[in-house]
């Protein structure tokens, strides 16, 4: 298979982590819309989200709601946005977007972050989700 964040699970491919548990991974978007940007997945290889497992659909909203009040908290965004769509990569993601204003949820706003920008960005969640 050739999945680019299956590649991600197995450390064969760098990713910016902030945050895993046996069966999820985050990791900043490299591509995002605003800094902060995370793209939560479910370890286990599914192409639709609606396919979950129920346990597993039920914890990865779960998780995207804890991983949103720290994530608020470090970017001083006014809410977090949540998108799924998942035609970009054949894997189930949930994009949990810090917002400020209206319509900023679009993906072509989206815009390459350096890779110090990532690292920044990756100490001050990782450090913020510790605990989660």
């Amino acid at each position: 298979m050739d999945c680019i964040f299956c590649k991600m699970i197995k450390n064969e491919v760098d990713c910016f982590k902030v945050w895993e548990n046996e069966n999820f991974l985050a990791f900043l978007d490299r591509m995002p819309i605003n800094p902060g940007h995370i793209l939560l997945i479910p370890k286990k290889h599914q192409e639709e989200i609606f396919d979950l497992e129920d346990s597993l659909y039920i914890e990865i909203f779960q998780i995207a709601k804890k991983i949103s009040k720290p994530l608020k908290l470090v970017t001083k965004a006014k809410r977090v946005g949540i998108a799924v769509e998942g035609l970009g990569v054949p894997h189930v993601h949930i994009h949990l977007v810090p917002i400020y204003n209206g319509n900023e949820l679009n993906p072509e706003r989206a815009k390459k972050a350096t890779e110090d920008e990532l690292k920044q960005m990756q100490k001050n969640i990782s450090e913020s989700l510790e605990f989660i």
